[in-house]
Protein backbone atom coordinates (compact mmCIF):
# COMPACT_ATOMS: atom_id res chain seq x y z
CA UNK A 1 0.00 0.00 0.00
CA UNK A 2 1.36 3.57 -0.99
CA UNK A 3 0.34 7.00 0.76
CA UNK A 4 -0.67 9.64 -1.53
CA UNK A 5 -1.72 13.19 -1.45
CA UNK A 6 -3.61 15.13 -3.95
CA UNK A 7 -4.20 18.79 -3.58
CA UNK A 8 -4.21 22.51 -4.22
CA UNK A 9 -3.98 25.59 -1.80
CA UNK A 10 -3.43 29.47 -1.05
CA UNK A 11 0.20 28.60 -3.10
CA UNK A 12 -0.76 27.21 -5.94
CA UNK A 13 -4.62 28.36 -6.69
CA UNK A 14 -6.27 31.88 -6.41
CA UNK A 15 -9.45 32.58 -4.49
CA UNK A 16 -11.57 32.04 -7.29
CA UNK A 17 -9.71 28.66 -7.43
CA UNK A 18 -10.42 27.40 -4.02
CA UNK A 19 -13.77 28.10 -3.77
CA UNK A 20 -14.45 26.15 -6.65
CA UNK A 21 -13.03 22.88 -5.36
CA UNK A 22 -14.32 23.46 -1.78
CA UNK A 23 -16.33 21.17 0.39
CA UNK A 24 -17.62 23.65 2.86
CA UNK A 25 -20.80 22.14 5.66
CA UNK A 26 -22.15 19.05 4.69
CA UNK A 27 -20.26 19.04 1.46
CA UNK A 28 -17.98 17.13 2.99
CA UNK A 29 -19.64 14.18 4.10
CA UNK A 30 -21.56 13.67 0.66
CA UNK A 31 -17.80 14.18 -1.10
CA UNK A 32 -16.45 11.19 1.33
CA UNK A 33 -19.72 9.23 0.53
CA UNK A 34 -19.19 10.19 -2.99
CA UNK A 35 -15.50 8.81 -3.64
CA UNK A 36 -16.04 6.01 -1.47
CA UNK A 37 -18.98 4.96 -3.65
CA UNK A 38 -16.44 5.61 -6.91
CA UNK A 39 -13.01 4.89 -5.94
CA UNK A 40 -13.40 2.00 -3.19
CA UNK A 41 -11.43 -0.17 -5.05
CA UNK A 42 -8.18 1.81 -6.46
CA UNK A 43 -8.15 3.73 -2.98
CA UNK A 44 -9.31 1.43 -0.38
CA UNK A 45 -8.48 4.82 2.10
CA UNK A 46 -9.31 8.44 1.90
CA UNK A 47 -9.66 11.29 4.05
CA UNK A 48 -10.25 15.29 2.36
CA UNK A 49 -9.18 17.99 3.88
CA UNK A 50 -11.18 21.21 2.97
CA UNK A 51 -10.33 24.77 4.55
CA UNK A 52 -10.30 28.00 3.05
CA UNK A 53 -6.65 28.07 1.64
CA UNK A 54 -6.37 24.10 1.25
CA UNK A 55 -8.71 21.16 -0.28
CA UNK A 56 -6.49 18.03 -0.03
CA UNK A 57 -7.28 14.55 -0.28
CA UNK A 58 -4.63 11.94 1.27
CA UNK A 59 -5.08 8.50 0.72
CA UNK A 60 -3.79 4.85 0.64
CA UNK A 61 -3.72 2.97 -2.62
CA UNK A 62 -2.48 0.03 -4.18
CA UNK A 63 -1.51 1.68 -7.54
CA UNK A 64 0.29 4.92 -6.98
CA UNK A 65 0.25 5.47 -10.94
CA UNK A 66 -3.52 5.15 -11.84
CA UNK A 67 -4.65 6.87 -8.69
CA UNK A 68 -3.91 10.73 -9.33
CA UNK A 69 -5.47 10.74 -12.40
CA UNK A 70 -8.75 9.29 -10.86
CA UNK A 71 -8.19 11.37 -8.07
CA UNK A 72 -8.03 14.57 -10.65
CA UNK A 73 -10.60 13.39 -12.70
CA UNK A 74 -13.17 12.86 -9.73
CA UNK A 75 -12.45 16.33 -8.49
CA UNK A 76 -12.79 18.23 -11.42
CA UNK A 77 -16.03 16.06 -11.71
CA UNK A 78 -17.62 16.28 -8.87
CA UNK A 79 -17.02 20.35 -8.34
CA UNK A 80 -18.14 20.49 -12.52
CA UNK A 81 -14.96 21.85 -13.38
CA UNK A 82 -12.76 20.81 -16.88
CA UNK A 83 -9.61 18.79 -16.06
CA UNK A 84 -7.44 21.12 -17.57
CA UNK A 85 -8.56 24.09 -15.55
CA UNK A 86 -7.57 22.44 -12.52
CA UNK A 87 -4.66 20.06 -13.12
CA UNK A 88 -2.31 23.25 -13.24
CA UNK A 89 -3.00 24.07 -9.64
CA UNK A 90 -2.74 20.62 -8.58
CA UNK A 91 0.63 18.83 -6.42
CA UNK A 92 0.46 15.37 -6.21
CA UNK A 93 2.97 13.96 -3.17
CA UNK A 94 3.40 9.88 -2.94
CA UNK A 95 4.88 8.26 0.13
CA UNK A 96 7.39 10.17 1.94
CA UNK A 97 6.36 13.57 0.41
CA UNK A 98 2.76 13.16 1.76
CA UNK A 99 3.83 12.08 5.39
CA UNK A 100 5.90 15.08 5.32
CA UNK A 101 3.42 17.43 4.16
CA UNK A 102 0.88 16.28 6.77
CA UNK A 103 3.07 16.52 9.36
CA UNK A 104 3.93 20.28 8.15
CA UNK A 105 0.10 20.78 7.34
CA UNK A 106 -0.71 19.80 10.98
CA UNK A 107 2.04 21.83 12.44
CA UNK A 108 0.80 24.72 10.47
CA UNK A 109 4.00 25.70 8.56
CA UNK A 110 2.22 24.85 5.24
CA UNK A 111 -0.61 27.64 6.18
CA UNK A 112 -0.75 31.13 5.08
CA UNK A 113 -0.77 32.46 8.77
CA UNK A 114 2.32 30.99 9.83
CA UNK A 115 1.88 28.20 13.07
CA UNK A 116 -1.64 29.37 13.29
CA UNK A 117 -3.52 26.36 15.18
CA UNK A 118 -7.02 26.33 13.14
CA UNK A 119 -5.75 23.78 11.01
CA UNK A 120 -5.15 21.06 13.49
CA UNK A 121 -8.97 21.22 14.53
CA UNK A 122 -9.68 20.88 10.78
CA UNK A 123 -7.63 18.27 10.11
CA UNK A 124 -9.50 16.41 12.88
CA UNK A 125 -12.56 17.05 11.59
CA UNK A 126 -11.37 15.52 8.30
CA UNK A 127 -10.31 12.13 10.02
CA UNK A 128 -13.68 12.01 12.06
CA UNK A 129 -15.57 12.56 8.61
CA UNK A 130 -13.41 10.06 6.98
CA UNK A 131 -14.05 7.13 9.82
CA UNK A 132 -17.72 8.27 10.20
CA UNK A 133 -17.26 6.86 6.79
CA UNK A 134 -15.29 3.98 6.79
CA UNK A 135 -12.97 5.42 4.63
CA UNK A 136 -9.76 5.72 7.56
CA UNK A 137 -7.77 2.58 7.40
CA UNK A 138 -4.42 1.46 9.37
CA UNK A 139 -2.37 3.43 7.18
CA UNK A 140 -4.15 6.74 7.16
CA UNK A 141 -4.93 6.71 10.79
CA UNK A 142 -1.62 6.27 11.57
CA UNK A 143 -0.65 9.20 9.46
CA UNK A 144 -3.17 11.63 10.98
CA UNK A 145 -1.92 10.47 15.08
CA UNK A 146 1.42 10.81 14.17
CA UNK A 147 0.65 14.41 12.69
CA UNK A 148 -1.40 15.13 15.72
CA UNK A 149 1.65 14.12 17.97
CA UNK A 150 3.91 16.06 15.47
CA UNK A 151 2.00 19.09 16.13
CA UNK A 152 2.11 18.89 19.41
CA UNK A 153 5.40 18.35 19.77
CA UNK A 154 6.40 21.07 17.39
CA UNK A 155 4.31 23.56 19.59
CA UNK A 156 5.60 22.21 23.09
CA UNK A 157 9.48 22.65 21.61
CA UNK A 158 9.61 25.52 19.39
CA UNK A 159 8.11 28.87 19.83
CA UNK A 160 6.04 28.67 15.81
CA UNK A 161 2.52 29.19 18.13
CA UNK A 162 4.01 32.38 19.75
CA UNK A 163 4.70 34.04 16.73
CA UNK A 164 1.57 33.06 14.78
CA UNK A 165 -0.62 36.15 14.03
CA UNK A 166 -4.03 35.10 13.22
CA UNK A 167 -6.34 36.16 10.13
CA UNK A 168 -8.65 37.76 13.16
CA UNK A 169 -5.82 39.83 14.75
CA UNK A 170 -4.57 41.33 11.04
CA UNK A 171 -8.40 42.17 10.82
CA UNK A 172 -8.58 44.42 13.66
CA UNK A 173 -5.28 46.15 12.74
CA UNK A 174 -6.94 46.53 9.28
CA UNK A 175 -10.02 48.31 11.07
CA UNK A 176 -7.51 50.63 12.60
CA UNK A 177 -6.71 51.98 9.44
CA UNK A 178 -10.04 53.28 8.87
CA UNK A 179 -11.75 53.61 12.36
CA UNK A 180 -9.81 56.22 14.55
CA UNK A 181 -11.34 54.92 17.52
CA UNK A 182 -13.26 51.08 17.31
CA UNK A 183 -14.81 51.95 21.25
CA UNK A 184 -17.40 54.12 18.57
CA UNK A 185 -17.92 51.18 15.91
CA UNK A 186 -20.94 48.64 15.41
CA UNK A 187 -19.66 45.10 14.72
CA UNK A 188 -21.60 42.75 13.00
CA UNK A 189 -20.44 39.21 12.92
CA UNK A 190 -22.23 36.53 9.68
CA UNK A 191 -21.67 33.36 10.91
CA UNK A 192 -21.49 31.55 14.11
CA UNK A 193 -18.43 28.86 13.62
CA UNK A 194 -15.42 28.51 14.91
CA UNK A 195 -13.56 31.60 12.82
CA UNK A 196 -16.20 33.70 13.89
CA UNK A 197 -16.19 32.80 17.20
CA UNK A 198 -11.88 33.99 17.04
CA UNK A 199 -12.32 37.03 15.39
CA UNK A 200 -15.35 38.20 17.63
CA UNK A 201 -13.06 37.55 20.68
CA UNK A 202 -10.52 39.94 19.00
CA UNK A 203 -12.38 42.52 18.26
CA UNK A 204 -14.83 42.54 21.30
CA UNK A 205 -10.81 43.19 23.50
CA UNK A 206 -11.57 46.77 21.36
CA UNK A 207 -14.87 47.07 23.39
CA UNK A 208 -16.78 48.64 20.27
CA UNK A 209 -20.26 50.17 20.71
CA UNK A 210 -21.93 47.13 19.83
CA UNK A 211 -21.84 43.62 18.68
CA UNK A 212 -24.09 41.59 16.53
CA UNK A 213 -24.94 38.02 15.27
CA UNK A 214 -26.16 36.68 12.45
CA UNK A 215 -26.79 33.24 11.84
CA UNK A 216 -29.12 31.47 9.92
CA UNK A 217 -30.07 29.88 13.13
CA UNK A 218 -30.75 31.85 16.33
CA UNK A 219 -30.20 29.11 18.70
CA UNK A 220 -26.67 28.63 17.55
CA UNK A 221 -26.27 32.98 17.39
CA UNK A 222 -27.52 33.54 20.48
CA UNK A 223 -24.88 30.93 22.24
CA UNK A 224 -22.31 32.94 20.73
CA UNK A 225 -23.70 35.82 21.29
CA UNK A 226 -23.89 34.93 24.96
CA UNK A 227 -20.28 35.03 25.39
CA UNK A 228 -19.01 38.69 24.02
CA UNK A 229 -22.68 40.45 25.10
CA UNK A 230 -23.98 40.84 21.82
CA UNK A 231 -27.22 41.00 19.90
CA UNK A 232 -28.42 38.28 17.45
CA UNK A 233 -30.62 38.70 14.51
CA UNK A 234 -32.00 36.06 10.92
CA UNK A 235 -30.26 36.04 8.68
CA UNK A 236 -32.87 37.17 6.68
CA UNK A 237 -32.90 40.30 8.41
CA UNK A 238 -29.45 41.10 6.99
CA UNK A 239 -30.63 43.46 4.01
CA UNK A 240 -32.37 45.84 6.70
CA UNK A 241 -29.87 45.47 9.17
CA UNK A 242 -26.63 46.07 7.37
CA UNK A 243 -26.46 50.07 7.01
CA UNK A 244 -26.65 50.32 10.63
CA UNK A 245 -23.07 48.64 10.96
CA UNK A 246 -19.47 49.58 10.38
CA UNK A 247 -17.90 46.66 10.67
CA UNK A 248 -18.44 43.13 8.64
CA UNK A 249 -17.08 39.74 9.21
CA UNK A 250 -18.89 36.97 7.37
CA UNK A 251 -18.13 33.18 7.11
CA UNK A 252 -20.25 31.22 6.60
CA UNK A 253 -20.43 27.76 4.80
CA UNK A 254 -22.41 28.56 2.12
CA UNK A 255 -22.04 27.81 -0.97
CA UNK A 256 -23.35 30.70 -3.08
CA UNK A 257 -22.90 35.02 -1.64
CA UNK A 258 -25.27 36.00 0.94
CA UNK A 259 -24.26 39.86 0.77
CA UNK A 260 -25.05 40.92 -2.47
CA UNK A 261 -23.78 44.02 -4.76
CA UNK A 262 -27.38 45.67 -4.71
CA UNK A 263 -27.48 44.65 -0.48
CA UNK A 264 -24.05 46.72 0.36
CA UNK A 265 -24.99 49.43 -1.95
CA UNK A 266 -28.61 50.28 -0.01
CA UNK A 267 -26.52 50.20 2.97
CA UNK A 268 -24.41 52.62 1.87
CA UNK A 269 -26.65 55.04 0.23
CA UNK A 270 -28.42 55.04 3.70
CA UNK A 271 -25.10 55.58 5.43
CA UNK A 272 -24.11 58.49 3.29
CA UNK A 273 -20.57 57.97 2.75
CA UNK A 274 -20.11 56.62 6.48
CA UNK A 275 -17.20 53.68 5.43
CA UNK A 276 -17.88 50.20 6.11
CA UNK A 277 -15.32 47.41 6.69
CA UNK A 278 -15.98 43.79 5.27
CA UNK A 279 -13.75 40.95 5.71
CA UNK A 280 -15.08 37.63 4.02
CA UNK A 281 -13.11 34.37 5.63
CA UNK A 282 -15.86 31.93 3.89
CA UNK A 283 -14.16 29.88 0.76
CA UNK A 284 -16.55 30.37 -1.41
CA UNK A 285 -16.78 33.41 -0.89
CA UNK A 286 -19.80 35.45 1.11
CA UNK A 287 -19.86 38.58 -0.27
CA UNK A 288 -19.74 39.60 -4.14
CA UNK A 289 -16.44 40.15 -5.00
CA UNK A 290 -18.26 43.51 -6.91
CA UNK A 291 -18.51 44.82 -4.13
CA UNK A 292 -14.97 46.09 -3.44
CA UNK A 293 -14.93 48.70 -6.13
CA UNK A 294 -17.91 50.66 -4.52
CA UNK A 295 -16.59 54.02 -2.44
CA UNK A 296 -16.40 54.25 0.84
CA UNK A 297 -16.35 50.57 1.07
CA UNK A 298 -12.89 48.38 1.95
CA UNK A 299 -13.68 44.87 1.17
CA UNK A 300 -10.82 42.20 2.36
CA UNK A 301 -11.07 38.57 1.33
CA UNK A 302 -9.14 35.43 3.10
CA UNK A 303 -5.65 36.39 0.63
CA UNK A 304 -5.99 40.03 1.85
CA UNK A 305 -5.54 38.87 4.99
CA UNK A 306 -2.69 36.77 3.98
CA UNK A 307 -0.88 39.05 2.62
CA UNK A 308 -0.83 41.21 5.91
CA UNK A 309 0.18 38.78 8.47
CA UNK A 310 3.26 37.76 6.41
CA UNK A 311 5.31 40.96 8.19
CA UNK A 312 8.14 39.47 10.89
CA UNK A 313 8.38 36.46 9.09
CA UNK A 314 12.30 36.83 9.51
CA UNK A 315 11.55 36.93 13.27
CA UNK A 316 10.06 33.02 12.51
CA UNK A 317 12.69 31.48 10.78
CA UNK A 318 14.48 29.99 13.60
CA UNK A 319 11.35 28.56 14.94
CA UNK A 320 10.54 27.30 11.61
CA UNK A 321 14.14 25.55 11.35
CA UNK A 322 13.76 23.87 14.68
CA UNK A 323 10.30 22.69 13.49
CA UNK A 324 11.40 21.05 9.80
CA UNK A 325 14.02 19.12 12.06
CA UNK A 326 11.23 17.30 14.11
CA UNK A 327 9.14 16.79 11.28
CA UNK A 328 12.01 15.14 9.39
CA UNK A 329 13.33 12.84 11.99
CA UNK A 330 9.22 11.87 12.55
CA UNK A 331 9.29 11.13 8.90
CA UNK A 332 11.91 8.73 9.02
CA UNK A 333 10.07 7.45 11.65
CA UNK A 334 6.98 6.61 9.69
CA UNK A 335 8.70 5.68 6.67
CA UNK A 336 9.95 2.73 8.64
CA UNK A 337 6.77 2.10 10.09
CA UNK A 338 5.40 1.74 6.62
CA UNK A 339 8.16 0.03 5.11
CA UNK A 340 7.56 -2.61 7.49
CA UNK A 341 3.70 -2.96 7.07
CA UNK A 342 4.53 -3.65 2.93
CA UNK A 343 6.57 -6.72 4.49
CA UNK A 344 3.91 -8.45 6.72
CA UNK A 345 2.15 -10.32 3.16
CA UNK A 346 5.76 -11.64 2.34
CA UNK A 347 6.41 -12.40 5.97
CA UNK A 348 3.41 -14.20 6.38
CA UNK A 349 3.99 -15.88 3.47
CA UNK A 350 7.25 -17.45 4.00
CA UNK A 351 5.54 -18.71 7.75
CA UNK A 352 3.19 -20.28 5.47
CA UNK A 353 5.68 -22.10 3.60
CA UNK A 354 7.61 -22.84 6.49
CA UNK A 355 4.86 -24.64 8.37
CA UNK A 356 3.98 -26.07 4.76
CA UNK A 357 7.68 -28.07 4.71
CA UNK A 358 7.61 -28.98 8.38
CA UNK A 359 3.93 -30.79 7.46
CA UNK A 360 4.80 -32.43 4.64
CA UNK A 361 8.16 -33.72 6.37
CA UNK A 362 6.36 -34.41 9.91
CA UNK A 363 3.90 -36.49 8.16
CA UNK A 364 7.02 -38.47 6.29
CA UNK A 365 8.29 -39.54 9.53
CA UNK A 366 5.31 -40.50 10.84
CA UNK A 367 4.83 -42.90 7.52
CA UNK A 368 8.31 -43.97 8.35
CA UNK A 369 7.71 -44.79 11.98
CA UNK A 370 4.61 -46.87 11.41
CA UNK A 371 6.53 -48.40 8.68
CA UNK A 372 9.01 -49.65 11.60
CA UNK A 373 12.13 -47.45 10.83
CA UNK A 374 13.80 -46.59 13.72
CA UNK A 375 13.40 -43.47 15.40
CA UNK A 376 17.57 -42.46 14.37
CA UNK A 377 16.22 -43.23 11.07
CA UNK A 378 13.05 -40.95 11.05
CA UNK A 379 15.09 -38.35 13.15
CA UNK A 380 17.97 -38.09 10.42
CA UNK A 381 15.03 -38.18 7.58
CA UNK A 382 13.42 -35.52 9.28
CA UNK A 383 16.21 -33.48 9.70
CA UNK A 384 17.37 -33.68 6.54
CA UNK A 385 14.65 -33.10 4.42
CA UNK A 386 14.09 -29.64 6.55
CA UNK A 387 17.49 -28.41 5.91
CA UNK A 388 17.44 -29.86 2.14
CA UNK A 389 14.35 -27.51 1.68
CA UNK A 390 15.42 -24.99 3.79
CA UNK A 391 18.79 -24.54 2.15
CA UNK A 392 17.49 -25.14 -1.67
CA UNK A 393 16.43 -21.61 -2.31
CA UNK A 394 19.33 -19.68 -0.70
CA UNK A 395 21.69 -22.31 -3.07
CA UNK A 396 19.81 -21.85 -6.25
CA UNK A 397 20.38 -18.01 -6.36
CA UNK A 398 24.11 -18.38 -5.10
CA UNK A 399 25.09 -20.82 -7.51
CA UNK A 400 22.83 -18.45 -10.60
CA UNK A 401 25.56 -15.82 -9.78
CA UNK A 402 22.96 -13.35 -8.50
CA UNK A 403 24.01 -9.69 -9.62
CA UNK A 404 24.63 -8.33 -5.91
CA UNK A 405 26.20 -11.08 -4.56
CA UNK A 406 27.65 -8.65 -1.39
CA UNK A 407 23.59 -8.51 -0.31
CA UNK A 408 23.14 -11.93 -0.83
CA UNK A 409 26.31 -13.08 1.36
CA UNK A 410 24.77 -11.02 3.92
CA UNK A 411 21.34 -12.19 3.47
CA UNK A 412 22.73 -15.56 3.99
CA UNK A 413 24.69 -14.64 7.00
CA UNK A 414 21.33 -13.92 8.70
CA UNK A 415 19.65 -16.97 7.57
CA UNK A 416 22.07 -19.21 8.59
CA UNK A 417 23.93 -17.86 11.89
CA UNK A 418 26.85 -19.31 12.93
CA UNK A 419 26.17 -22.04 15.07
CA UNK A 420 29.91 -21.59 16.85
CA UNK A 421 29.55 -18.08 17.26
CA UNK A 422 25.49 -17.92 18.70
CA UNK A 423 26.02 -21.19 20.88
CA UNK A 424 24.82 -24.88 20.84
CA UNK A 425 22.01 -25.52 23.10
CA UNK A 426 22.94 -28.66 25.30
CA UNK A 427 19.94 -30.76 25.88
CA UNK A 428 21.71 -32.97 28.05
CA UNK A 429 20.76 -33.66 31.83
CA UNK A 430 23.17 -31.38 32.81
CA UNK A 431 22.05 -28.50 30.43
CA UNK A 432 19.49 -27.30 32.86
CA UNK A 433 21.89 -26.41 35.24
CA UNK A 434 24.77 -24.86 32.81
CA UNK A 435 23.13 -21.68 33.93
CA UNK A 436 23.78 -21.78 37.71
CA UNK A 437 27.48 -22.17 37.71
Amino acid sequence: MYLLTLGLNHTTAPLDVRERVSFPGEGLHEAMADIRNGLRDLIPETAILSTCNRTEIYCATPDPVQAPSALSAWLSSRQGLANNDLSSHLYVLPDGNAVRHAFRVACGLDSMVLGEPQILGQMKQAVRIASDTGALGTHLHQLFQRSFAVAKEVRTTTEIGTHSVSMAAAAVRLARRIFEDLRETNVLFVGAGEMIELTATHFAAQHPKSIVIANRTLDRGEKLAQRFNAETIRLADLPDALERFDIVVSCTASTLPIIGLGMVERATRARKRRPIFMVDLAVPRDIEMEVARLDDVFLYTVDDLGKQVQAGVENRRAAVAQAEAIIETRVDSFMQWLSSRQMVPVIRQLHARGEAVKSAELERARKMLARGDTPEAVLEALAHGLTSKFLHGPTVMLQRGHEDRESMTRIVDHLLPDSTQQGVVDSGPDASNSGRQ
